[in-house]
């Protein structure tokens, strides 16, 4: 048997040379970037001319001239986006009016939590200026790109609109926030009007559109998860996939099947042509050569498919990176030579770095290529070592394939998101065997839309199949307690989790082949992934047995659970984290939620709701009368509707008991509403729980308080006594005193987030509870809160 020769390297370093001075010099002035480019081409020069062998040769001089020519095109860009009417305007932050042409899918953005307000949906679409007119009314044409930015109800008219549409807006031009990596400037538009369309888009886009809208069209009637996925993952339209799947998927690390990734074009062209080989002959592998089409036949037609492939799903960055890859392997194919993946992916990054330097800097860019380059290199050897241990070829080749892509791309995607996925080697390898099929039946679909769609929906329902089955794997994952572990952000972190990846995989060829450290190592893996709460309890001690009262560590923001009964609880507010509540619900063991109380519709109260609703049985959400802010209002309802989870209104006087624990709502009143608004709205309750007696106030303001003093709604409340008070929004400075010292509370809990920016605890409020006699006891200084016991032996346990 011929050796196969070992992998060819030629091609790396120019590629990685390029790499480097390119991200470099799109920062740098285009007179640094140009003396830099001609003392590359010098030194190089002088190492022709002397004919030396070796690195410092040809080859030292390949990489040095792959560097300069870098050097001139990322000088060149980055001069670009700096010179112009556009950054000037923008310095200025202009009122201008400007035709632009759209050069991507326009998409919504995802609500954010800025205090206790929840970021309005916007639209942003990347176009390009092509004629300007500022506030003097000079005409100038220009080529500069920019990012779109549409508030308003305008927004939904640019959803629509495809790339190369020419649209005329009115808006104003900012400075791109941090540099802005290839944008110009952001064009801010606002109102409720649409876009002007002054040209529409090409043929070739129009035809792109056409077999997108097919392919929505022909899975409108999958199953929610599938219906909104198989969109995504054949041509990377996201637009249905929600808030809480797209987190499920960052959270499992399955983002890259979330959406088109260079994988799908791979699994095409791996349909057409067969696996890829590093034979020094021509292989006659996958369909084509069943079909009698030739060699260079068989290249033209991966050729279109490859085009069609990026217009349809559009030049993301992995998709480049997986055409310019296909595009070598075509090439060589077409011309006889022998192909293998690893040049083929070196020439890849040099090609579209010198074509478009940007990418760079880009991360997702990135995280492609270090993932096809740990398939490439780390996880034949892997696998080799696994199946020399005896496992099962194909299960070795599927651990080491997502091992050794999580273990190179970990640290980046700890850069980026500040968390650490434990779950992301097995979830991947569960939907490894479902992608392909997804994908191929998908675009299937895709194409026979437009001439068959009976038979396209037959297609969409079969993929359907196994595009609920990868919602499925990341929906579980996700859920899973100990999922991911928070880790430092930035490349500090990134540097971090790298050191001690190579640790684990060092101490890991040691471990392998002791089967009593693996099964030792694999229970302690299950038992950090599960955090079975028996197990949490001994280890962490939190919580404390017979607790009664949690107040959740959830930032700045509230969630309370009462305790009602085994694996039960009553939430109070679900604070602007969906995953911090749901980590906190799952180490208090709850898994059953009668009723969550909702204080009000402020989003540090409610932009956590998902995370109460995710995986728990539900029996009914309860809210103020008082609906405002609208937007938020509109977010609980649309939530509650997906999880059919009724919504009721919170009526003073209304008595509740669940098993040990029973409440009384005491305001607001049924008649309207008292003083600031929506905080002065909010829902206060008096419970009891097991013998323990808590007040929560929600976020009433001092008239709120007042008020609810005097309408006699807290005499009964102040005869019975009161064990613990949670203190009202976030222990502020705005309370009312004769209400802290009437009320006597032996315990004062507050909820707020370490450093917030609004100097919770006010200094003042904590003094006047301790001088009132209370224990004060904070989340941002002693994480989580539990509460037991009862009268004078209440105890209050910190650290969850």
């Amino acid at each position: 048997m011929k050796r196969e020769r070992e992998a060819d390297l030629r091609l790396v370093p120019p590629a990685l040379a390029a790499w480097g001075t390119a991200a470099w010099a799109l920062g740098v002035s285009l007179g640094v970037a140009l003396a830099v480019a001609a003392g590359c081409v010098v030194v190089a020069g002088v190492l022709l001319v002397g004919r030396r062998s070796g690195w410092s040769g040809v080859t030292g001089a390949g990489v040095l001239l792959c560097a300069g020519a870098a050097a001139v095109v990322g000088g060149v860009h980055g001069d670009d986006v700096q010179r112009g009417p556009v950054p000037e305007l923008a310095a200025e932050f202009a009122d201008v009016r400007a035709d632009v042409r759209i050069t991507s899918d326009a998409r919504r953005t995802r609500p954010r939590v800025t205090g206790d307000r929840m970021s309005r949906d916007a639209v942003v679409v990347d176009a390009e200026v092509l004629r300007v007119v500022g506030a003097g009314g000079r005409e100038v044409g220009t080529r500069a790109p920019v990012l779109v930015v549409v508030s308003g109800e305008g927004g939904a008219g640019w959803l629509g609109l495809l790339p190369s549409t020419r649209v005329r807006v009115a808006g104003k031009l900012v400075p791109p926030m941090g540099g802005g990596d290839g944008v110009a400037a952001v064009l801010r538009v606002r109102g409720d009007a649409g876009p002007e369309v002054v040209g529409e888009a090409s043929w070739v886009q129009r035809v792109a559109g056409r077999l997108r809208a097919g392919l929505r069209e022909a899975t409108e009637e999958l199953p929610g998860d599938a219906r909104a996925l198989l969109p995504g993952l054949v041509v990377g339209d996201t637009s249905r996939i929600s808030a809480e799947l797209d987190e499920a998927f960052k959270e499992t690390d399955l983002a890259h099947t979330l959406a088109v990734s260079g994988s799908n074009l791979t699994i095409i062209l791996v349909l057409l042509l067969g696996p890829p080989g590093s034979a020094q002959h021509v292989e006659r592998r996958g369909l084509a050569p069943r079909l009698g089409v030739s060699l260079r036949g068989t290249a033209v037609l991966g050729g279109g498919l490859t085009l069609a492939f990026v217009v349809v799903c559009r030049p993301d960055p992995s998709v480049l990176r997986a055409a310019a890859c296909g595009a070598v392997v075509l090439v060589a194919l077409a011309t006889g030579r022998r192909r293998t993946m690893l040049p083929a992916l070196a020439a890849a990054v040099l090609a579209l770095v010198l074509y478009d330097p940007w990418l760079a800097r880009s991360y997702g860019f990135l995280l492609s290529v270090l993932a096809t380059g740990a398939l490439l290199t780390v996880a034949p050897g892997w696998g080799a070592a696994l199946r020399r241990r005896g496992v099962p070829a194909r299960l070795a080749e599927g651990v080491a394939a997502a091992g050794a892509a999580q273990a190179l791309c970990a640290p980046v995607v700890a850069v980026l998101s500040a968390r650490v996925s434990v779950v992301a080697v097995p979830c991947n390898l569960l939907v490894e065997f479902a992608v392909a099929p997804a994908t191929v039946l998908g675009f299937a679909a895709l194409a026979v839309a437009p001439v068959a769609m009976p038979v396209a929906k037959v297609l969409a329902w079969c993929a359907g199949w196994p595009a609920g089955w990868i919602a499925d794997v990341a929906r579980a994952g996700a859920a899973l307690p100990g999922a991911g572990v928070d880790w430092p952000g930035g490349w500090g972190g990134g540097v971090a989790l790298g050191v001690v990846t190579v640790v684990g995989v060092l101490l890991g060829r040691r471990v392998v082949g002791r089967p009593l450290w693996c099964g030792v190592l694999g229970v302690l893996l299950v038992l950090v992934v599960l955090q079975p709460p028996p197990v949490t309890r001994v280890v962490t001690g939190w919580p404390s047995p017979g607790w009664k009262l949690a107040v959740c560590d959830v930032g700045q923001g509230d969630a309370a659970v009462l305790a009602a009964g085994e694996g039960a609880g009553v939430v109070v507010d679900a604070g602007p984290d969906p995953r911090a509540v749901d980590r906190c619900l799952r180490k208090l063991g709850v898994t059953r939620v009668p009723l969550v109380v909702l204080t009000h519709f402020h989003a540090d109260h409610v932009a956590g709701l998902a995370g109460v609703l995710r995986g728990r049985a539900v029996g009914a959400i309860e809210v103020t009368g008082f609906e405002e802010p609208v937007d938020q209002v509109g977010f609980v309802r649309r939530a509650a509707r997906e999880a059919r989870v009724p919504v009721v209104r919170a009526v003073a006087g209304e008595r509740r008991r669940v098993g040990e624990l029973e409440w009384e709502v005491l305001w607001p009143p049924g008649e309207g509403v008292v003083g600031e608004g929506a905080n002065d709205a909010s829902v206060a309750m008096y419970v009891r729980v097991g013998g323990l007696r808590v007040l929560m106030l929600g976020d009433l303001e001092p008239v709120g308080q007042r008020a609810m003093v005097d309408s006699g709604a807290l005499a009964g409340v102040l005869r019975g006594g009161v064990d613990v008070v949670k203190v009202a929004h976030h222990g502020s400075a705005h309370q009312d005193a004769g209400l802290m010292r009437a009320v006597g509370a032996r315990v004062a809990l507050i909820s707020c987030g370490a450093g917030n920016s609004y100097g919770h605890p006010a200094p003042g409020t904590v003094a006047a509870l301790r001088e009132a006699g209370a224990v004060v006891m904070r989340t941002d200084r002693d994480g989580g809160l539990v509460v037991g016991g009862v009268g004078d032996g209440v105890r209050v346990m910190g650290g969850g």
